[in-house]
């Protein structure tokens, strides 16, 4: 076994193999650029190597600097995580040549399946289902028209080395085409240094199923069951399960036994993932074809952790070092559910938009039973505009899949997120929406269930009201300390009894009764209800029970009235003793400053191509500029029709939110 091994990565990836690595008794070398100097996985590592400034091209896709790290540090193996490094045939043979131990596949390996018109040649081969498509090389837009054309819309454009869902761009006709081809090619190059890009149809109603293979270089190769990945944005995964509620047993074993087959063809080991698109419309699972084969460790592989009860960095690290799998095919069993939601520094209410700045409070919910947080940031830390903006993983686990979910709506009402946007309330919409508890899902939900973008998870009236009555709690307990802050306000000066609160545009009056342990709280004279759960100020969350219905509810100051967020959605709350609710009808509202005129920059990033000039007349929906951020291509448009009076920014400026790129006459 190895006795020093090298993480070539970042982040909560970087994290996870150097708990695994620690709990195996093999120290660990840690490598970081600028950016992440202060990171959880450079002071978790035993040591760490810098290897240059932030831009992952001057750092952590030098494979030169990552091979003096392990010289310098006398590292036997290096495990690649995944992205970066992790699907470079040159970076394994690199280690090979310098006697150092790549913790994955061999480089023909990784060679066959990184390139995804050849993968879809050998599987093939292998007898393995295949999307029809072209899989030759297109070198012009015009070129990619007359494909897609024959092929017949909707058709997928995909980068060849592409994978984390980048350098992909659907077309459901010539123009998405003639829009897209050149985004995807640039796409592939800056992400993937491979411009190549291939079309193939689009299965539609399609579920993404994978599968988890883990081979060992003695010829032994199982699969670990499937996963469900079919809950995407911008064909990024969001949400991914295990086992599928879709895969019957005869399924799982007839994918299982293709991936397997394709792995033997290429002489594959360690832990990699075939995966698969399966029509939806198909319920008997018979039309599942091959996508790509991934040779490395996926994102979403705790969930099957959870379900097998094994360690896939462990096997990695066992197999690299020439171990025998110890268990085989029939050993493999899949016990109770797994649901993992990726926490993404994005803004789900204003169109997703990426996000970046420095995280103010960051409290992810405890591990206990069933709950699991993979992550690599930290309260104060910075999430850059350089990398992915993944900040944790959310694994829950249950007996079923509707105790799997139910305890990842309670974590993510006590996931604490702030100096950032983020998609925590998204996630907690999704596991709450009836089709995605039904099972009834494809990869166009996020697109086909919310059309006009995020407005938060909707509320009943049950909620509303006890929120009412937790915002009461908070009025009256500020109240109280401000009360009682030495001379301010006089000793014979109390809260008032009754609190108005405004909430979901509704006005209700509360005020509070004490009993031993608790308090009854009256909303507008009606019946009692009895709150149980202390709150004082400061604190982030209320966690309590109101009538014995468990709430969290997180708590924030914005400007005179209070935001409360839980199950999905934040409220906005006005809580005013009655005679200053009654005077604040007289107040005249501020009306926002009206911005139509403007072309604003929605996120922080790089603009890359500007399509007008001052004087072009423009119509709605016309493509004006091309944002890049989180290695990610955004297309502005207009929102209407106009004339460019004035271009503000040129190609190649950094922006950041709110700067302004063109103003219209």
């Amino acid at each position: 076994m190895f006795k020093k091994i090298l993480i070539a990565n970042r982040g909560e990836i970087a994290c996870r193999v150097i708990r695994t690595a620690k709990r195996m008794g093999i120290a660990t070398v840690a490598v970081y650029s600028d950016a992440d100097a202060r990171a959880p996985h450079v002071r978790m590592a035993d040591e760490a190597v810098r290897l240059g400034p932030a831009p992952a091209n001057e750092s952590y896709l030098k494979a030169d600097l990552i091979l003096l790290a392990c010289e310098e540090t006398g590292a036997e193996a290096v495990h690649p995580g995944y992205g970066f490094l992790s699907e470079r045939e040159s970076f394994a043979r690199l280690l090979a040549e310098n006697d150092i131990a790549f913790i994955g596949p061999p480089p023909n390996a990784i060679a066959a399946m990184g390139d995804k018109i050849a993968s879809k040649k050998l599987a093939q081969a292998a007898g393995v289902n295949v999307v029809p498509g072209f899989l030759g090389d297109i070198a012009t837009t015009a070129d990619a028209v007359k494909i897609a054309s024959e092929i017949g819309y909707p058709v997928m454009m995909k980068a060849s080395a592409g994978g984390g869902g980048k350098g992909m761009r659907l077309a459901w006709n010539e123009t998405d085409v003639r829009e897209g081809f050149e985004a995807t090619k640039r796409e592939g190059l800056a992400s993937f240094g491979d411009d190549r890009v291939f079309i193939e149809k689009f299965i539609e109603s399609p579920r993404h199923i994978e599968i988890q293979l883990l081979g060992d270089q003695h010829g032994n190769i199982v699969y670990l069951g499937e996963r469900e990945c079919s809950i995407q944005r911008r064909h990024q995964k969001v949400v991914e399960e295990a086992p599928s509620p879709f895969v019957t047993p005869e399924m799982r074993r007839a994918m299982g036994e293709q991936a397997v087959a394709l792995a033997r063809a290429v002489g594959y080991y360690s832990a990699g993932t075939v995966e698969l698109i399966v029509s939806g419309a198909d319920p008997t699972g018979k039309s599942f074809y091959f996508l790509e084969m991934n040779t490395r460790l996926q994102v979403e592989h705790p969930v099957t952790e959870q379900v097998t009860g094994l360690d896939l960095v462990e096997q990695m690290i066992r197999v690299a070092a020439g171990e025998k799998l110890g268990f085989t095919q029939d050993d493999v069993k899949l016990s109770g559910w797994a649901v993992e939601n990726r926490v993404y520094a994005e803004d789900p209410y204003r169109g997703f938009l990426p996000s970046t700045g420095r995280l103010v409070r960051y409290q992810p919910p405890r591990e206990k039973e069933g709950v699991r947080v993979d992550d690599g940031v930290f309260e104060g830390g910075e999430v850059s505009m350089f990398y992915d903006p993944m900040i944790a993983k959310l694994v829950t686990y249950g007996d079923t899949r509707e105790q799997a979910i139910d305890r990842q709506i309670e974590a993510l009402d006590r996931f604490v997120v702030e100096g950032i946007s983020h998609n925590v309330d998204f996630l907690s919409a999704l596991m709450q929406h009836p089709r995605f508890r039904s099972g009834a899902i494809t990869t166009g939900f996020i697109a086909e269930e919310y059309p006009e973008g995020f407005q938060g998870a909707p509320a009943d009236p049950q909620l509303i009201e006890d929120l009412a009555v937790v915002a009461a709690l908070v009025g009256m307990e500020t109240a109280h300390r401000s009360c009682s802050i030495d001379g301010q306000l006089g000793s014979a000066v109390l809260p008032p009894p009754e609190q108005v609160v405004r909430v979901a545009g509704r006005e209700h009056r509360i005020r509070f009764d004490g009993f031993d342990g608790g308090m009854i709280a009256y909303l507008d004279e009606g019946e009692g209800r009895e709150l149980i759960g202390r709150w004082q100020p400061g604190q982030r969350l209320f966690k309590g029970t109101i009538d014995e219905r468990s709430r969290t509810v997180q708590i924030a100051r914005r400007g005179r009235q209070w935001r409360l967020t839980t199950r999905g959605a934040q409220h906005i709350v006005d809580v005013l003793p009655a005679h200053v609710a009654e005077l604040s009808r007289y107040m005249i509202e501020k009306i926002p400053p009206d911005l139509s005129k403007y072309l604003l920059c929605p996120m922080p990033g790089l603009l890359t191509a500007l399509h007008v000039s001052e004087g072009d007349r423009v119509e709605g929906g016309q493509p004006l500029a091309v944002v890049e951020a989180m290695k990610m291509e955004n297309i502005l448009r207009a929102e209407k029709s106009g004339t460019v009076a004035i271009v503000v920014a040129q190609p190649g400026d950094s922006l950041a939110v709110d700067q302004v790129i063109l103003e219209f006459e």
